[in-house]
């Protein structure tokens, strides 16, 4: 079995604890969190991979206004 790596400050311990928060959520919690994640004026949505690349720089010529 090959040892578990995790990322800096984390350990076996915190991977647990932050489980354990995610699956004892509720539905309506999940989505209040998801939601106040978001703050306007973003919005998120799916994109193409193919357009990935077109709609960064949109949002590069549009911050540099």
């Amino acid at each position: 079995m090959n040892k578990s790596e995790f990322p800096k400050g984390w350990d076996e311990s915190k991977v647990r604890r932050v489980l354990a928060q995610y699956e004892g959520q509720s539905d309506d919690e999940a989505v209040a969190e998801d939601d106040a994640a978001v703050q306007p004026p973003e919005t998120i949505m799916a994109i193409p991979h193919e357009l990935v690349a077109s709609v960064r720089e949109l949002i590069a010529k549009h911050r540099q206004q």
